[in-house]
């Protein structure tokens, strides 16, 4: 059984770090943590780190899954204490201080979660059968498919109706993935689509882009939002705004005003929800499933398990409904946890974690995007390159940051990216006749 094997991990004499997920979290705190100080174990579901601010880079096809990923273990290859275990947490048993996984259990000294966040259908989950997600690199892959199926199909289209549905195009959120999304299909269907696709009109494919707020980039400042949508106006986009999806029985969408539209791709960009670890206590958890910490990252009730990053509530004057799930709320708790382990032996001289908001930016597709950045606001193409820049710094490894500066500098001048490959499984129903 499971709970009678435990994973193996050299024995050490210093205290046993582990951390739960290797995204924004825990891999910036699994490089600043002493491993002179402690050993450290990181466990993920994945091999590998995923950059998810290009998810949608991946699935319109504008780079390749391996510029935004890294392997964990490459990572730290030089690092003496730290071990990595490819695993799905499945519970945590604070009493006898050991986690339970699908390979076996593994015991802590301290244990640190950042399990971030997956897909939120808000309670409808048979959209989670019907349409696609873009939280993972593998997701991002099936969503590039979908749309190069699309394609394809429009081809062998034998009404006027067909065509309609497989050139339509919905995309649930109105966040910065999803105004992402859609400028880059729209940029697709201007410069790109027409030259390998001229039997398909392109006047006929739509572009939906749904928000049941009212109005989009709802967290950053109301210019932003403003621009956002002036801008994707004018790159055709039809957008709804403070409506809902209601239900989508393929092919048809149906919204919470009562309108229905027909389409077989609908991407569901639309909200977040924290990959909890059961186990923990009574007060551990809020009614949303996220874990609820103190100014130290403490989980509730306890002084020896911590939690960073999507998955982590801090309630404070500051932060009265909890930061922002986002890179740098994970990456500034994950960095002030680490000082205060590596540095102070007293919980007592711990440093209360204090987020500094350092600005928001989203692009909204070729030479435009918008910038808040303290009490600047500016949008279209110096905000655009900064946000290149921006991105580029930020993904890990140098060969990925070439890759990706290569293929943006090529698509920049060229409009053009030979990356629409349709790799598909040999067997899936995705690819059988809807």
């Amino acid at each position: 059984m499971i709970m009678d094997k435990i994973i193996r991990i050299p024995e050490s004499q210093k205290e046993r770090i582990v951390i739960v997920g290797g995204g924004f979290a825990g891999l910036e705190f699994a490089k600043r943590i002493d491993k002179k100080k402690y050993q450290v174990v990181l466990l993920d579901k994945n091999n590998y780190y995923q950059f998810q601010p290009l998810f949608y880079q991946v699935a319109s096809a504008g780079l390749e899954p391996s510029s935004i990923s890294y392997p964990h273990r490459k990572i730290f290859r030089d690092t003496t204490c730290f071990h990595f275990r490819m695993c799905k947490v499945e519970e945590v048993n604070p009493e006898k201080k050991i986690l339970v996984t699908n390979i076996g259990t593994i015991p802590y000294g301290k244990l640190v979660i950042a399990t971030g966040c997956d897909t939120n259908y808000f309670g409808n989950d048979k959209l989670r059968e019907t349409t696609y997600p873009l939280k993972s690199v593998s997701e991002s892959l099936l969503l590039r498919n979908r749309i190069l199926l699309s394609l394809e199909e429009a081809l062998s289209a034998c009404n006027e109706q067909q065509l309609r549905e497989t050139l339509t195009f919905v995309i649930v959120g109105g966040g910065a993935t999803g105004v992402e999304l859609a400028g880059a299909l729209a940029d697709m269907r201007k410069r790109i689509l027409p030259k390998e696709y001229p039997e398909i009109n392109f006047n006929k494919m739509e572009i939906h882009l749904v928000d049941a707020s009212p109005r989009l980039l709802s967290s950053m400042s109301e210019n932003a939002s403003s621009k956002a949508t002036q801008t994707l106006l004018k790159r055709g986009i039809i957008i709804h705004q403070d409506v809902a999806v209601k239900s989508y029985e393929r092919p048809v969408v149906e919204f919470s005003d009562g309108n229905k539209l027909t389409s077989r791709n609908v991407f569901w960009v639309a909200g977040v929800k924290p990959n909890a670890i059961k186990g923990l206590g009574d007060g551990a958890y809020d009614r949303r499933g996220r874990i609820v910490v103190d100014n130290f990252n403490r989980v509730h009730g306890y002084t020896d398990i911590f939690s960073v990053g999507d998955t982590a509530l801090l309630i404070s004057d500051a932060s009265p409904k909890g930061h922002p799930q986002v890179a740098q709320v994970a990456l500034q708790m994950a960095k002030n946890l680490a000082g205060n382990l590596n540095k102070i032996d007293d919980p007592k001289d711990y440093i209360p974690f204090v987020y500094h908001d350092r600005g928001s930016l989203a692009t909204i597709g070729r030479n435009a995007a918008v910038a808040d950045l303290g009490k600047f606001r500016f949008s279209g193409r110096v905000a655009w390159w900064l946000w290149l820049w921006v991105h580029i710094l930020s993904i890990i490894g140098m060969r990925n940051k070439l890759a990706v500066f290569i293929d943006w500098v090529w698509s920049y001048f060229n409009y053009d990216v030979s990356l629409r490959l349709l790799i598909k499984p040999k067997e899936n129903k995705m690819y059988e006749e809807q």
